[in-house]
């Protein structure tokens, strides 16, 4: 069974840039524009062919990038400075994030209430979670992040606020919330 569409693929061409260590493809202005959301976006990619699921993340200047690790390189027969040939299928069926160690053992801790609440709510609420504690790298925050995170779910939020869906959040990759161009 194949994920369900939210929208009509977007088809475009895109070079591949290295920033700081991460790979990635920034998305033109318009094919960036006929995805449904100026922030994250669940999508099916076909790079040169390979098809994988993801998320495109958005660069804080109302565009879109997406990385692009080392397998799907591989796969795909690409590496920083080619150009790709790009499909992307929105999805209404998001992908589980990966959930870093230090707040899935502080959701593994806290009480079955929260852990339930986890289960509950959507992957794509769980990805701004996760957003929300990748966002910073200085440690003291990020530890107040996870903590925060579960004082919200105890009283029963299921999404973090107070930050920008459509900023970069990647710290390796943005300044001031937007993609650092390469």
């Amino acid at each position: 069974m194949s994920p369900a569409r939210a929208a009509p693929a977007v088809r475009f061409e895109a070079t591949l840039y290295t920033i700081d260590g991460s790979t990635i493809l920034r998305l033109p202005e318009k094919a960036s524009n006929q995805l449904p959301s100026r922030g994250q976006v669940a999508v099916q990619a076909a790079v040169n062919g390979h098809v994988y699921q993801t998320v495109v993340e958005p660069d804080g200047e109302s565009g879109h990038w997406v990385r692009i690790d080392a397998k799907q390189q591989r796969a795909a027969a690409l590496r920083a400075g080619d150009t790709a040939q790009v499909e992307l299928v929105p999805l209404e069926d998001w992908p589980e994030p990966k959930v870093p160690r230090d707040l899935q053992a502080a959701l593994s801790a806290a009480p079955d209430q929260i852990q339930e609440l986890w289960k509950d709510i959507t992957p794509m609420a769980r990805w701004e979670w996760v957003r929300w504690v990748n966002a910073t790298r200085n440690p003291d925050t990020r530890q107040r992040r996870v903590e925060v995170s579960v004082s919200k779910m105890q009283s029963g939020k299921r999404r973090p606020c107070c930050f920008n869906l459509a900023a970069c959040t990647d710290p390796d990759l943005s300044k001031n919330g937007k993609l650092i161009n390469p």
